[in-house]
């Protein structure tokens, strides 16, 4: 490939996502990233005629779009993906929760070394704690 053939790529590239932009027709990978819906069942849903999609050139050839909204009020309508979201949500407060946990758990074991005098049995006497 030349520098043509990819300056060529690269303008239809910006061209699409301009025509993009603010539109609620994305990308079949961009729809599955904002709703947690897969491509497969995007793929699914549009050759079933449940969701209507287009295609246009993109950089690599045809792209298939969806329409966001769409995508997002299906989502939000089927139990088993609003569980998989409520799932993700809830992980990631656990996963918040255990953070700050260890923060407030190093802030303290700070704490303590301070207190300790050099010398007390877990230190090397040079500053090292030793465990």
């Amino acid at each position: 490939m030349d520098w043509e053939d990819r300056l060529d790529d690269w303008e239809l590239e910006l061209e699409l996502n301009a025509r993009l932009e603010g539109s609620d027709w994305v990308t079949l990978e961009r729809a599955a990233a904002s709703t947690g819906v897969s491509r497969a069942a995007l793929r699914s849903w549009y050759r079933t005629g449940q969701l209507p999609s287009r295609l246009v050139d993109g950089p690599h050839g045809p792209q298939r779009l969806v329409p966001l909204a769409l995508v997002a009020s299906r989502a939000e309508a089927s139990p088993r993906l609003r569980r998989a979201a409520e799932r993700r949500l809830a992980d990631q407060a656990q996963l918040e929760i255990l953070q700050n946990r260890v923060s407030q758990l190093e802030l303290r074991l700070d704490a303590l070394e301070l207190r300790l005098p050099p010398g007390s049995g877990n230190d090397d006497g040079q500053g090292v704690t030793k465990w």
